[in-house]
C-alpha cells in the first residue's frame, strides 16, 4: 500500500508549511554549485504543490527565502532571484490549470523590482482560483514579522485607537502577514536539520512538525504523503 492509500482523506490537515531545505548539499554531494541544486528543488516545488491540491489540502506554504539569505553571497542571492523570476512566470498557467492560487508573505518590497512585478502579476492572475493556495515566503523571516506587529500595534496604542488591555493572541496574528491564512498543522523540514529556523514562529505553536533526512530536491509526492500519513497517527492535545 502506497502512502497516498494510507492517507484519511476525512482527516486532512488543512495547512502544511514546508522548509524546503538541503539543495546546496544535494548539489556539492553531485559535484556542482548550489544554484544547480535550486534549479531541481523547483521540480520538487512542483510535485509537492500537484500532490497537496490533489488531495484536497487547502493551504501549501514554502520557506523559500529568508531574510537570512540576503546575506549569502550575490552571485547565488543574483540566481536565486533570475530562477524566482523565471519559476513564477512559467508556473502561472500550471497553477491556473490546477486552480492554484499564490499568495506571498514576507519583506516583500526588499525583492528586486522585476521580481516583486512578476510575483504580483502572478498572484493577480491566479487570485480567483480556489481548490488549494500555495504561499511562498520570500524575504520572510519570523522575527522580523513580529518585530513588524509590534511596531503597528505600538503606533495604535500611541495614538490612542488600542488600549493595551485590548491587546490579545487575536490581535497579533491579525498584524501578521499571515492574518488571512490559518496557522499550520503539519510543519516539514528536509534535509536532516531539526531546528524552524525563524519559520512563523508564532504560528507553530501547535503544529506537529516533521523531520526528514531527504535533501529538498529529492522531495517528491510520496514523501509528501509520508509525512501526512505519519501525521495522521498523532494525538493532536493542544496543551491540553
Amino acid at each position: 500500500m502506497s502512502f497516498k492509500e494510507k492517507i484519511d482523506l476525512d482527516r486532512l490537515p488543512v495547512h502544511v508549511a514546508i522548509i524546503m531545505d538541503g539543495n546546496g548539499r544535494w548539489a556539492k554531494e553531485r559535484g556542482y554549485d548550489r544554484a544547480y541544486g535550486h534549479q531541481h528543488g523547483v521540480v520538487s516545488v512542483r510535485e509537492c504543490a500537484e500532490a497537496a491540491a490533489e488531495i484536497g489540502l487547502k493551504y501549501l506554504t514554502l520557506y523559500a527565502f529568508s531574510t537570512e539569505n540576503w546575506k549569502r553571497c550575490k552571485e547565488e542571492v543574483d540566481a536565486l532571484m533570475e530562477l524566482l523570476i523565471d519559476t513564477i512566470e512559467k508556473e502561472t498557467p500550471t497553477l491556473n490549470k490546477n486552480n492554484i492560487s499564490l499568495m506571498a508573505i514576507g519583506d516583500l518590497d526588499r525583492l528586486p523590482a522585476g521580481a516583486r512585478e512578476k510575483l504580483n502579476r502572478c498572484i493577480l492572475e491566479t487570485s480567483k482560483n480556489s481548490r488549494m493556495n500555495l504561499v511562498l515566503a520570500l524575504s520572510y523571516s519570523s522575527r522580523w514579522e513580529i518585530t513588524n506587529a509590534v511596531k503597528q500595534i505600538a503606533d495604535m496604542v500611541k495614538e490612542g485607537t488600542l488600549n493595551t488591555d485590548e491587546i490579545t493572541d487575536e490581535v497579533i496574528s491579525g498584524h501578521l502577514t499571515t492574518k488571512n491564512i490559518p496557522d499550520p498543522d503539519l510543519m516539514i523540514r528536509t534535509s536532516g536539520e531539526i531546528r524552524i529556523s525563524n519559520f512563523l514562529l508564532w504560528q507553530l505553536a501547535y503544529s506537529e512538525l516533521y523531520f526528514t533526512d531527504t535533501h529538498w530536491p529529492d522531495f517528491r509526492k510520496e514523501n509528501l504523503y509520508e509525512a501526512i500519513a505519519e501525521f495522521q497517527t498523532r494525538e493532536r492535545r493542544f496543551g491540553k
